[in-house]
């Protein structure tokens, strides 16, 4: 059960701008209620990885280190270097969904961005942001872009 004097909120971050706008809900709501974030980044192997015939990443690609940079650095330039707000971070192996289904089990909440990285744009949920809504453990908020801002969280008119 969830600690409703120091609420835990898990947020999705995958470098996507709605991602970012997720991150920031997030933090503000922590900010209000006196709550930590958790930001989760996942990663797995590219679908190609190990099929005959593919092209191998080269050695030093490492996915789990890039979620892992991606994730600090969203955090970086989403709070500064001095955030109000207590914040930890963990980056997960597997898909997205289910790190974050994990992850928000005793939450308080789980926040995530409409689209991330992958799909089809102009949808209304990615796949991520709709299977947490329906399987989560606890109350899930899904950050739409705002009036004005096109997907990709820049300005629809420019």
């Amino acid at each position: 059960m969830a600690n409703s004097a120091n609420p835990r909120i898990v947020v999705g971050v995958d470098g996507s701008p709605a991602s970012e706008r997720a991150l920031r809900w997030a933090v503000d709501y922590a900010r209000l209620t006196g709550g930590t974030v958790h930001a989760v980044a996942a990663w797995e192997y590219p679908a190609f990885y190990g099929w005959a015939g593919a092209s191998v990443p080269a050695p030093e690609f490492n996915p789990e280190e890039l979620a892992g940079k991606t994730l600090s650095d969203t955090v970086a330039r989403v709070v500064g270097a001095e955030p109000d707000v207590r914040i930890t971070e963990s980056v997960k192996p597997g898909n997205a969904a289910q790190a974050l289904l994990e992850a928000s089990r005793g939450a308080a909440l789980a926040v995530v961005g409409s689209r991330g990285l992958g799909g089809f744009t102009g949808a209304l949920l990615g796949s991520v942001s709709r299977h947490l809504t329906e399987h989560a453990p606890c109350p899930v908020v899904v950050v739409r872009h705002g009036a004005g801002e096109d997907e990709s969280g820049g300005d629809a008119a420019a």
